[in-house]
């Protein structure tokens, strides 16, 4: 991600980019397989269709902390999503500049889980006496990704995140992995022709080698048959817990194809910009998309 304007929120996006981008070698392999492939001339030219974070539903953190960061910065709050089978919510932010991400925020719904995971997670998030974000100057850059890169909580030991995997897999993955940047998302719409739909992107990925989440079925596709998406599994990092190390789910990449509304299609294509396409996010989709950490997939 980079932007002409560098204020606050963009130096925070882009430093949590460079980051992510460190930890997942999946984004440095597919850009420079699309530079190698005349798709882009280089990462600047891809368009973030959105980045996602995970939080856990618990006093002073949760989407109520973690949202006041984007609200701040001009970001808007619009849809909730439910997943009550991973006993997740979630909610999505838009801006009104153009080619700013979309924010999604999700937060695990902890006292929905067992006495025990609720014990241990709390063990760790009780460490957090206040909301961390009230703390910061919002003004400053700085602060924010200093917060963003720091552990709010103890690390783990991996007797603790083992247990936390058999029954939340999203759980054990924010009792280690806490606010780094979930995935970001390649618009694969705004890409160049026989690129630009997702069907014959994933074929190219596939060529590469990208490792793709089939959770649902390789593209997920909304109701209304508007929003495609895709991702490829995490990449795995080499975590150090109090016992060791041990490789656990890190983050992946997604792919997004957002189609023109039908009361658009009559639009000359050179006309078309983000507020013809489907916007928002789906349900359905989301939810195999969370997968893209989990040991089924992760480890095929």
């Amino acid at each position: 991600m980079k932007f002409q304007e560098k204020n606050t929120i963009n130096l925070v996006l882009e430093s949590l980019f460079e980051t992510y981008s460190k930890r997942v070698p999946d984004v440095t392999k597919i850009t420079n397989a699309m530079v190698l492939n005349n798709i882009i001339s280089d990462q600047s030219e891809i368009i973030n269709d959105h980045i996602a974070f995970r939080t856990m539903a618990v006093d002073n953190l949760g989407i109520n902390s973690f949202e006041k960061i984007f609200l701040k910065h001009g970001y808007k709050k619009r849809d909730f999503y439910s997943f009550e089978q991973k006993k997740l919510n979630a909610y999505w932010y838009s801006h009104d500049e153009k080619n700013m991400p979309r924010i999604f925020i999700s937060e695990l719904k902890v006292n929905e889980l067992s006495k025990n995971a609720q014990k241990i997670i709390k063990h760790y998030t009780n460490q957090v006496k206040k909301d961390p974000v009230d703390s910061i100057n919002l003004n400053n850059a700085n602060e924010i990704i200093d917060f963003l890169s720091k552990p709010l909580w103890s690390l783990p030991n991996l007797d603790h995140y083992n247990q936390l995997l058999k029954e939340t897999e999203y759980g054990s993955w924010v009792i280690y992995n806490r606010y780094y940047l979930n995935h970001y998302t390649i618009s694969v719409h705004e890409l160049k022709k026989n690129y630009n739909s997702l069907e014959n992107f994933n074929k190219f990925l596939i060529s590469i080698g990208i490792k793709l989440n089939d959770s649902g079925g390789i593209i997920k596709k909304s109701k209304d048959g508007l929003l495609l998406q895709s991702s490829s599994v995490a990449n795995k990092i080499n975590a150090n817990f109090k016992e060791g190390k041990s490789l656990i789910s890190g983050s992946y990449v997604e792919f997004a194809e957002r189609k023109i509304l039908p009361k658009f299609k009559e639009l000359e294509s050179n006309k078309i910009n983000s507020s013809h396409r489907r916007d928002g996010f789906e349900t359905s989709n989301a939810d195999k998309i969370f997968e893209s950490t989990y040991q089924k997939q992760v480890n095929k």
